[in-house]
């Protein structure tokens, strides 16, 4: 798990990541907003993530979080690759 945290660390101070506020505390995550076309190219959807190493933060559904002053609920948290980094869905609220 040290070179994925290694990696986080030097993406925070390349400032590739976003701050997040997670029960009071500033946490680096990896921030998604991606606009996906939906009904034939008619309307927008956007799917809100972040994705963050494991010993970062505890998330579980229904937590919030303040990005960029945006309120988010965590809809849903899964372990991705080996475990040791996770990937939230969110609501925007």
């Amino acid at each position: 798990m040290t070179v994925l945290t290694d990696l986080y660390a030097a993406a925070g101070r390349a400032g590739l990541l976003t701050p997040a506020v997670i029960g009071g505390a500033e946490v680096l995550v990896d921030f998604r907003a991606p606009d996906v076309e939906v009904l034939d190219g008619l309307g927008l959807s956007s799917d809100y993530a972040i994705r963050y190493p494991v010993e970062a933060t505890i998330l579980d559904s229904g937590h919030e979080l303040v990005i960029g002053g945006v309120t988010y609920r965590v809809r849903e948290v899964r372990a991705i690759g080996d475990g040791s980094e996770c990937r939230a869905t969110l609501t925007r609220l």
